[in-house]
């Protein structure tokens, strides 16, 4: 599933579509969205430095600073001689308000990186063109487009108002330039307007979530290290896809597997909640093959005996049951239906049911 998304963002949006956007969450009982966001910054780092294509990627970095992006490009075994061609970093950590030393740009120390300080993070509109802008620079002016990722849009919140966020995310997906955007948000600092509106604009919605419940004063340790990656991905027909993967954040980075049936509870996370069964139990099964369907020829070890619409009335009754003591055959209070065929120039077959010769 991961990969899915991987490659989702490189391949990007077909021409005068919008880009496809990831939005990952998590909350303070599985804060990891950090190592899924480093993990899908990696395998598109990668693919860029490759020179596999003509693109590159813009990192907006708030929540981190650009040595951290620099050494997790270095362990990971990434060359950043040539960086330049292929990543840009908008430092919006270093001095966010712009009040360490004026219009003077303060320089990132411990990076090799290209990077780019940015000091009015409370304005969205010169946010929008200092993004751009740096793209523009990887990718030239030919057809190539590039990716943005921003490291934390709950950050973002803190300084502009939820609509100048939302118009900032709405410009860079119909951007002509971009082919992707994926950032990190803390969905518990926000309220439900918030999180709605950024699903809403967002293509794919990742939501981290512990692996197990536990209940206030036993904290389970492996809620810190594993849990659930659930994803919604809305696709171009309008269908949405839910899928599901286990995760594991180890010295290494972090690691996804795939939902083994065992995670019965997993698994049935998934499905739509009814007021109903959608399985049959042993004995629901049982009691179904018990059931005499109404087309099966009951003979209960008798022959079986159809009428063929041939015999004539007389002789339907003279091969009817015994008269009762008296002599009089007794009135039925059910009914009869009595058939005659129109002529002995009838064909045989043209009166009889087509599938009584079926052993069903």
């Amino acid at each position: 599933m991961a990969d899915s998304i991987f490659r989702t963002l490189r391949d990007g949006a077909l021409e005068g579509e919008l880009a496809p956007t990831l939005t990952i969450k998590d909350t303070i009982a599985s804060p990891f969205s950090i190592h899924a966001f480093s993990h899908i910054l990696l395998q598109l780092s990668s693919h860029f430095a490759t020179q596999k294509s003509h693109t590159g990627i813009v990192i907006v970095a708030i929540s981190r600073s650009p040595s951290f992006y620099t050494d997790l490009l270095k362990k990971n075994g990434l060359e950043l001689a040539s960086s330049n061609k292929w990543i840009h970093v908008l430092d919006c950590y270093t001095d966010p308000l712009g009040w360490k030393s004026g219009n003077v740009n303060v320089p990132s120390e411990g990076t090799s990186l290209d990077v780019t300080s940015y000091k009015s993070v409370k304005d969205m509109d010169r946010l929008f063109l200092a993004t751009t802008d740096l793209g523009r620079g990887l990718v030239g002016e030919n057809k190539s487009r590039f990716c943005v990722a921003i490291d934390s849009i709950s950050e973002l919140l803190r300084h502009a108002s939820l609509q100048s966020v939302a118009g900032l995310l709405s410009n860079l997906r119909s951007h002509d330039k971009i082919s992707s955007i994926f950032g990190l948000v803390h969905s518990d600092l926000h309220d439900e307007r918030a999180a709605a509106a950024l699903e809403y604009m967002s293509s794919m919605v990742a939501s981290i979530e512990p692996g197990h419940h536990s209940s206030e004063n036993s904290l389970s340790e492996k809620n810190f290290t594993q849990g659930k990656f659930n994803v919604r991905l809305k696709r171009r027909n309008g269908r949405v896809r839910v899928m599901c993967e286990k995760f594991k954040v180890e010295a290494g980075g972090i690691s996804f597997a795939s939902v083994s049936a065992e995670d019965g509870i997993t698994v049935a996370g998934l499905l739509p909640k009814v007021q109903f069964n959608l399985q049959l139990s042993e004995k629901e099964q049982i009691d179904r093959a018990k059931v005499v369907l109404p087309f099966e020829h009951q003979g209960n070890g008798n022959p079986i005996q159809i009428y063929d619409g041939r015999k004539s009335l007389e002789e339907s009754n003279s091969e009817g049951a015994p008269l009762p003591k008296g002599g009089k055959k007794e009135e039925s209070s059910l009914g009869e239906i009595i058939y005659f065929r129109d002529s002995d120039d009838e064909m045989p077959d043209s009166d009889e049911d087509p599938d009584d010769d079926l052993d069903i």
